[in-house]
């Protein structure tokens, strides 16, 4: 991703944030930090690194929005799979967004998932589109400047960065796959302790009536 960063500049910091806000799984916020470390050591400008990552968060969600409105769920269940966004996932986030509103598009912005998924769902779901443009135009400057300010404080730091984040997300992984395995031994262990209850009427003899 440095290298990105390296060869194209800011440009490559807007690419990575943009992709990532349409639904692409992608690095947005190593490469706001990546990019704000640049500037801390002389290599980029602050603002422009912040402008650029920002007008490319909220076009990126934007374009995710039309999307989901334009596309629906059909086109959802079609092609969400390339990009991890199963229907039960979608139905998942639509859940949460329907019961917790236009400021769940703010939260989206600092939570993994929900943040590449923001704008297709709030457009399939029908919000309108100028309450998710004010919403998701806060939620990218809070964003943005929360990483930007870290990256920048953090100067000649970058290489560090870049390998504490690795480490971060392997961390992040592999403590989701022991989430995801305990999970699904629980559901199954639920399934069988259930089975017998339902299935006794059956052995006792039928219902009266």
């Amino acid at each position: 991703m440095l290298g990105l960063i390296d060869q194209f500049g800011y440009f490559g910091v807007a690419l990575i944030v943009f992709v990532e806000s349409f639904g692409v799984p992608a690095p947005g916020e190593t490469a706001i930090i990546a990019g704000a470390a640049y500037a801390g050591s002389g290599h980029f400008n602050i603002f422009l690194v912040a402008t650029v990552a920002f007008g490319a968060a909220v076009t990126g969600d934007s374009i995710g929005y039309v999307i989901g409105r334009r596309g629906g769920r059909p086109l959802v269940h079609r092609f969400g799979k390339y990009v991890r966004l199963t229907p039960e996932r979608f139905d998942k986030v639509e859940g949460f967004m329907n019961r917790q509103g236009p400021k769940v598009v703010v939260i989206a912005r600092f939570v993994e998932g929900l943040r590449q998924f923001n704008g297709i769902v709030a457009g399939t779901s029908g919000m309108p589109f100028h309450r998710f443009l004010m919403w998701n135009a806060l939620g990218a400057a809070l964003w943005v400047g929360v990483w930007s300010t870290g990256g920048y404080l953090a100067g000649d730091h970058i290489k560090a960065i870049e390998s504490a984040v690795g480490k971060y997300v392997a961390l992040a992984v592999a403590v989701a796959v022991l989430a995801l395995a305990g999970y699904v031994w629980y559901r199954r262990r639920k399934r069988r302790a259930e089975k017998p209850a339902a299935d006794s009427p059956r052995r006792n003899g039928s219902p009266i009536g």
